[in-house]
């Protein structure tokens, strides 16, 4: 529970994290008293006559008020200091990276985003970072990974997409800091509504907005937080402002609308996904399905301790028969849209290992499921005559 103080600087008593989110924090307009807040288009902004800049604001890059509500409403979510909006996840995430100095070492993942994972092993070792992707849901394995001084940033996700491993973050988060490292967490599946991470240890959190945070499918932002405004947040704020990485005011006013209802369709997808995974777990045509809900899931104890009121939205089954099994699936559903993506209203479906390509960690069995708000029953109803035309 957060005490909330609106944009008349009054306390207004504490309310719970659905409340602020539900009304983004209660800001109303001080000019028009309207509820949902303008869009500021400017680009620019007047100087004062003695050459100062006493608003704040000096050229929308680094000083869009479209920003602030959005920015203000996720940091208070995941409990940190100040938070930057960014146009992308991607952008949000390599501006972490882009902040260390060439030389540098990093830990990160085996199994993580795609596009993050070949940006690493791509841009950024060209640039000098030193990247190590290793089992980051193994403690020992991350303990014994890290140089003393030398290991700068541990980057962690969880869950990871697309196996849905769970890494503990206090545990990792206590390793990184005795090697002198900071540890950022990319929450994008888990969200504020499931999991604080800088509550549990973190440095920094990342979300690929376009998913939960906005919703609906309409919208490319990313979004950091940081646990304290210190010298490497001015740093990530100014390779933001540096590269052009900002979000557009029309962007940034979507994002805030798709967050108020953040709470409704993150419990809703949670619970529709483990009813699915539960459904599916022991089926005649599934392999074997993927989701810390499960309680045999490898990493569900972590899970549980560190994800408080569901799992996530996202899961994925291995179909008994290959991929051409999983690959046949998928072109008979009929409710389940067959799209890359996830976050949305809309339940997606899609063979992961024909996105990710050559050295993907998802097996070739693999379909990767986006659970939305749509009536759970017909969410299985439509996978099990799915998966029956595929093995008839």
């Amino acid at each position: 529970m957060r005490r909330h103080v609106d944009n008349a600087g009054m306390d207004r008593s504490p309310l719970q994290p659905e409340s602020l989110a539900a009304q983004s924090l209660g800001w109303v307009d001080a000019t028009t008293k309207a509820i949902s807040p303008p869009i500021h288009a400017s680009t620019t902004f007047i100087r004062d006559p003695d050459n100062q800049y006493r608003s704040g604001r000096g050229y929308a890059r680094a000083d869009n008020p479209a920003f602030d509500q959005a920015e203000a409403l996720v940091a208070q979510l995941e409990r940190g200091a100040q938070a930057a909006l960014f146009a992308s996840g991607m952008a949000a995430a390599t501006a972490v990276f882009q902040s260390l100095a060439p030389g540098d070492h990093v830990l990160a993942p085996k199994v993580m985003y795609w596009s993050l994972r070949n940006w690493l092993m791509t841009f950024a070792t060209a640039w000098g970072l030193e990247v190590q992707l290793i089992d980051m849901t193994d403690p020992a394995t991350v303990r014994a990974a890290l140089r003393a001084g030398k290991t700068k940033l541990v980057w962690i996700e969880t869950p990871a997409n697309p196996l849905w491993t769970i890494t503990d973050i206090a545990a990792t988060a206590a390793l990184a800091h005795a090697a002198g490292a900071r540890m950022a967490v990319d929450s994008t599946v888990a969200t504020p509504v499931l999991t604080q991470p800088l509550e549990c240890g973190a440095d920094l959190v990342m979300h690929a907005a376009t998913k939960y945070l906005n919703g609906h499918s309409d919208l490319i932002a990313g979004v950091l937080v940081t646990k304290a405004d210190d010298d490497f947040w001015k740093r990530v704020k100014t390779v933001r402002a540096q590269i052009g990485g900002t979000l557009g005011s029309f962007e940034s006013w979507l994002l805030l609308r798709g967050m108020r209802t953040l709470y409704l369709r993150v419990r809703t997808a949670s619970a529709s996904a483990q009813r699915i995974a539960e459904h599916f777990a022991r089926h005649r045509h599934v392999e074997a399905v993927l989701y810390p809900g499960l309680r045999d899931a490898p990493g569900h104890a972590i899970a549980k301790k560190q994800m408080q009121g569901g799992f996530g939205g996202m899961l994925s089954i291995r179909a008994k028969g290959g991929e051409a099994a999983a690959i046949a699936t998928a072109a008979h559903v009929l409710l389940w849209k067959r799209a890359t993506s996830l976050g949305g209203t809309e339940s997606l479906i899609e063979h992961r290992a024909s996105v990710e390509g050559a050295g993907t960690p998802a097996p070739p069995d693999l379909l990767r499921l986006s659970v939305g708000i749509e009536h759970v029953d017909d969410l299985i109803a439509d996978l099990e005559q799915a998966l029956a035309r595929a093995h008839h």
